[in-house]
């Protein structure tokens, strides 16, 4: 059990009480100045858990155990663990062992690419127990290495330093990944997030197991080229858009692994090349818009909603009779309704009638909590051309 202790305001053991695992700065009265796992108690020194504190960050407490059970290496062990068993069977090689508040083990992230694993150490309190929270990882998963991939900007807020370090062993610059037959190759070190958007995963099998046979594909913003693989396997042809060069070069190694010869990769600006297509009347039967996150705070969402809609209404322009689109927003600001009122709004525009085929999220292994809206970010829709 910690001996540092913090003190809350009535408004932060609420939080708490209503389910939410967050304490912000304006409800904390009395706290240590460095940080850690600390005891939490209320004015009237009733002990109410133990947490992560951040002193220089807004969140200065994150619930990590209502009881005084030692917050030690073992303790992360069985956290983890138990997030392992929650994932059940995965089909794929790669996947998310700990999805930090949404497993009750905030501010910490854990992939697993094969026999490696990537972790993201996202607060100052977790990083005071960096060294029980590894070997908690290691008693967990047993892996060869442990690559710390702690150069999230979120870390800035925490006043901590952008990082790229291993922690045990050795982690590959390139480690190869199966999902649903599909291989890739992921970038521990250099890539996207932990090396991979592996938040997608079972949306990129939906989007494979609707796209139609024989027909044209588009994946917009296709990065490494993660659902265009997907969409090769059955159509006749697949075009794969991004604006980075050395993103389409990684996309050209991962179709040579699958032997995928039917994908032609467009260096381009994803605006400018729908524009361009809506122009000289293309069509497409499937197409996948899987944009980065254009919405990094409240004030940008207006911005982002037209974006959003723009993008939207063009796919949808092109989009062939009983042809589908999976379109998706990584942006937390843009909630699922509004996203959902994004697409009404662009599908009116477009004089299409598009039926929807299924809401998505994130994969089951980025699970979030129904008390912390803050937990879930990634939100989309499959949808299918009617007229």
């Amino acid at each position: 059990m910690s001996e540092m202790l913090v003190t809350v305001k009535a408004k932060g053991a609420e939080r708490w009480k209503l389910g939410h695992p967050w304490i912000y700065r304006s409800d904390v009265v009395e706290a240590p100045p460095d940080p850690g796992v600390v005891r939490v108690a209320d004015r009237r020194g009733k002990f109410l858990g133990q947490a992560l504190y951040s002193p220089r960050s807004e969140i200065r407490l994150r619930l990590l155990s209502r009881d005084d059970t030692p917050i030690d290496a073992a303790w992360w062990g069985r956290r983890i663990g138990a997030a392992l068993a929650r994932r059940g069977t995965v089909a794929a090689s790669a996947y998310r062992v700990v999805h930090a508040e949404g497993d009750g083990l905030p501010a910490l992230v854990v992939d697993r690419y094969g026999p490696f694993v990537v972790a993201q150490l996202l607060s100052a309190g977790l990083e005071r127990v960096r060294d029980a929270v590894v070997a908690g990882i290691e008693a967990a998963l047993a892996p060869e290495g442990i690559l710390l991939r702690n150069d999230a900007t979120i870390r800035r807020h925490e006043g901590l330093p952008l990082e790229v370090t291993p922690a045990r062993g050795t982690v590959p610059e390139t480690v190869e990944v199966e999902e649903d037959g599909i291989h890739y190759l992921a970038a521990p070190h250099r890539g996207q997030k932990t090396g991979a958007f592996l938040d997608q995963r079972e949306n990129r099998a939906l989007a494979g197991a609707h796209t139609r046979p024989g027909g044209r594909g588009l994946d917009l913003f296709t990065y490494h080229g993660s659902f265009a693989l997907h969409l090769a396997r059955r159509a006749a042809e697949v075009t794969a858009v991004d604006s980075s060069g050395d993103a389409l070069a990684r996309g050209r190694e991962n179709a040579a692994l699958n032997s995928l010869t039917n994908i032609v990769w467009r260096e381009a600006n994803a605006f400018d090349y729908l524009r361009d297509l809506e122009r000289r009347e293309e069509q497409f039967d499937t197409i996948v818009l899987d944009p980065p996150a254009f919405a990094k705070t409240k004030d940008s969402v207006p911005r982002a909603l037209a974006g959003y809609k723009e993008i939207n209404l063009r796919a949808m322009s092109i989009l062939a009779p009983g042809g589908v689109l999976l379109t998706c927003s990584c942006s937390y600001h843009v909630n699922r309704g509004v996203f959902a009122e994004m697409l009404g709004a662009a599908a009116q525009d477009s004089g299409r009638r598009l039926q929807v085929l299924a809401w998505v999220g994130a994969g089951r292994d980025h699970p979030e909590l129904v008390t912390a809206p803050e937990t879930g970010y990634l939100k989309g829709a499959l949808l299918q051309a009617i007229d």
